[in-house]
């Protein structure tokens, strides 16, 4: 039976065997931590993915009306180069999509003409094609979803738009991604 010492207000006071249960259950914390850091730190990104996390991309080199497809994570991203026409048509429908953007929320001031957005359906991941389907933006072959030229769903079963990575223009027409 453990043994407590009762004060002259009825309260009880610590002992040394409370002291020496409380310290070896932090111990015991302490060790189950320290046995589960490896798995914990296993999961964070090699090396060789963190030196990928940004990648350059001169968009010059994209002609009017034409895309360029760049590996960015082990992912494709399309870097399009909108025409005057495209761009309009987009403005013109005004929030759509899922969730509903405006074409301005899709790509930078000043470089409106340039959209970049991540190549994998939001459906199930295939890779759309350019240039195809029912709005004049990409098309993914796989379940039939239909993207503007903004990269908005329109029809079919995909549930958001393209996503848009972080990316912003640093010199003239280069474009730094992540």
């Amino acid at each position: 039976m453990a043994e407590s010492v009762v004060t002259e207000g009825g309260g009880e006071e610590a002992t040394r065997r409370d002291f020496i249960h409380i310290a070896a259950g932090a111990a015991a914390v302490g060790a189950g931590v320290m046995a589960a850091w490896p798995l914990v730190n296993q999961m964070n990104p090699a090396a060789d993915t963190l030196a990928l996390s940004t990648i350059e991309f001169d968009t010059s080199k994209v002609l009017e009306g034409m895309q360029v497809v760049i590996k960015w994570q082990g992912k494709p991203v399309f870097v399009r180069n909108r025409t005057a026409a495209e761009m309009q048509k987009v403005r013109s429908e005004g929030a759509v999509g899922s969730p509903a953007e405006p074409d301005s929320a899709r790509t930078k001031a000043g470089h409106e003409a340039i959209l970049v957005v991540i190549g994998s359906c939001t459906h199930l991941g295939c890779v759309p094609t350019f240039n195809a389907g029912d709005f004049g933006g990409w098309f993914c072959p796989c379940h039939g979803s239909h993207y503007d030229a903004s990269g908005r769903i329109r029809k079919g079963p995909a549930p958001l738009n393209l996503v848009v990575p972080d990316y912003e223009f640093t010199a003239g027409s280069t474009v730094r991604i992540g």
